[in-house]
């Protein structure tokens, strides 16, 4: 099934892509209100936000089923639903004439764990930002993308905890990460945690994370 969800488009020509991955219940639109925001400091990008391949039980979409959270059926579901989102971007991607080296990957939740493997494995993106999620796999071997993460301190579906693995595991991987910890957020996304992502793909795309920087580098709000 060919992936489709809803654009916003910079006035002139794309020198950027940003694809946004909802979470579990979703849709592309649930995050594509995202984009005004991150355009002002990402003025020449544009922004998609597929919506996942299966219909959820009652709303909204899926890019897995969750039964329980589970590492390991959480990346087998992962995997799955890879060469969908894949080809999704590469198309994105053909279609405004870019290379992966201008794009990015955003993901919430169940979409952070699909923005992760895709960013992390296959694509090598400019950056990756992953809110409210969590690494389901083994981490990636030889060069990487730069990785933002963000959480909520209240997150009841996905507990903080799943950041600090996170970004463990990945900086002991040679991943640079920024983390933020937004004290009383449940699961969700805060302004400043979205003003932080902003900024960090705005240096990503300037080339200014590629080289310097500690492994693990906390961003404590």
């Amino acid at each position: 099934m060919s992936l489709s969800g809803p654009r916003h488009d910079p006035k002139g020509k794309a020198a950027h892509l940003v694809v946004l991955c909802h979470g579990y219940g979703a849709d592309g639109k649930d995050l594509i209100g995202l984009a005004p925001v991150l355009a002002r400091l990402l003025p020449d990008a544009a922004f998609v936000a597929p919506n996942a391949p299966e219909r959820c039980p009652g709303a909204g979409y899926q890019w897995f089923p969750i039964s329980q959270l589970d590492p390991r059926l959480m990346h087998q579901g992962v995997v799955g639903a890879m060469p969908g989102l894949e080809d999704f971007v590469q198309a994105e991607l053909a279609r405004l004439a870019l290379t992966a080296e201008r794009l990015a990957l955003i993901g919430f939740s169940q979409g952070t764990m699909m923005a992760l493997q895709l960013g992390l494995h296959h694509l090598k993106p400019a950056a990756i930002v992953g809110f409210s999620g969590v690494l389901t796999g083994a981490p990636p071997q030889g060069g990487t993308p730069p990785v933002f993460l963000a959480h909520g301190g209240a997150d009841p579906l996905i507990p903080p905890e799943a950041l600090f693995m996170t970004a463990g595991v990945l900086g002991a991987a040679g991943v640079r990460v920024q983390w933020h910890l937004a004290a009383g957020l449940g699961h969700g996304i805060d302004d400043e945690g979205l003003a932080l992502a902003g900024g960090f793909l705005s240096l990503a795309f300037a080339g200014r994370l590629a080289a310097a920087g500690e492994a693990s580098c906390p961003l404590i709000r």
